[in-house]
């Protein structure tokens, strides 16, 4: 497969750049709005062509998908124009700003014959099939689970995930991690309750807290920041032990990585293999593409996550809890 890359964005050129590269698939053309950032990047990451407008990466007939790490409020704008154009679109989280939008995105391409995934690449990651696993199948019922993501912005950045317009926030950012990983253990929740403060006079969250509770009994809690030190983890409590994954969700590719839990009373460590969970993400792309079968992060996974972030958002606009349907 022969990617197209929309703008010259650090987690295109760090992460899922190289990992295109490391699999069968190329990325044969980059795009900015600026031809020559476009040029250089092109130069310095070994691709065949730049072109200085998305449109016209987009008019490349040589291509078959398009990976999208543009500002999260420039989503959906540009997964419909690769639509119209016939690519294929992997594009990062989160695809849009509202469940309603996330929907219709994917309506839209599926009208199109073209396969969208979001790219939440720590799902591609064999511990978190690993602990999905355990849950299900070792452990009793859950009871509860926590889960952050936060990290330290620079005071003073001007950073694009501080930009309202562009769908900036830390649930945006990073707490939409933990909102799906909560997702993939518990399901949905029936309520949330949650708070944010704009600790930097932005117009977004830059801190997040919440609470997600279940009729069937668990409760979730959740939190994002930028104001702290970098943490990121997830711990889930059952009947009978839990389990335990840290740092959890943007992990060092070239390190081992452990998944924690208890199980018949003892205490278990299974450690992973470096794993370059964005090249297992490309290739699970491209094999879902090549297949016609459906990716794992796919329209029901996707609009889910958001319906709760929806619901989180107005939770902390109205102060109280707020029912999901």
């Amino acid at each position: 497969m022969r990617f197209g890359v929309l703008s010259t964005a650090d987690i295109g050129v760090n992460a899922v750049i190289p990992a295109i590269q490391a699999s069968e698939h190329t990325v044969a053309a980059i795009a900015s709005r600026d031809d020559s950032r476009a040029r250089t990047v092109a130069d310095e990451c070994g691709i065949e062509r730049s072109y200085g407008r998305y449109e016209d990466l987009l008019a490349d007939d040589s291509l078959d998908a398009v990976y999208i790490p543009l500002p999260n409020g420039l989503h959906a704008e540009w997964i419909r124009k690769a639509a119209d154009a016939g690519l294929h679109v992997l594009c990062e989280k989160p695809l849009t700003g509202s469940a309603e939008e996330t929907a219709a995105v994917f309506d839209y391409c599926a009208e199109r014959d073209v396969v969208l995934m979001e790219a939440f690449m720590y799902r591609f990651h064999p511990r978190t099939e690993r602990a999905k696993e355990i849950v299900d199948e070792e452990l009793g019922d859950v009871v509860s689970m926590t889960a952050s993501f936060s990290f330290r912005m620079p005071a003073g950045a001007e950073d694009i995930r501080l930009d309202p317009e562009l769908e900036g926030g830390s649930i945006m950012d990073v707490g939409c991690y933990t909102v799906s990983a909560t997702r993939l253990f518990l399901g949905t929740p029936d309520r949330v309750y949650a708070t944010t403060k704009d600790t930097r006079n932005s117009g977004v969250d830059t801190r997040m807290a919440a609470v997600l509770t279940y009729d069937s009994g668990p409760v979730a809690r959740l939190e994002s920041s930028f104001d702290t030190p970098k943490t990121q983890y997830y711990r889930i409590q059952t009947t009978d032990g839990w389990l335990k994954a840290e740092p959890t969700f943007a992990v060092d590719r070239s390190e081992r990585v452990e998944l924690t839990y208890t199980a018949d009373g003892r205490e278990v460590t299974e450690t992973f293999d470096p794993v370059d969970d964005y090249r297992s993400e490309v290739e699970h792309f491209a094999d879902c593409v090549s297949s016609g079968e459906t990716p794992r992060v796919d329209r029901t996974e996707s609009v889910a996550v958001m319906r709760i972030i929806d619901a989180l958002y107005e939770s902390a606009e109205r102060g109280e809890s707020v029912t999901i349907d």
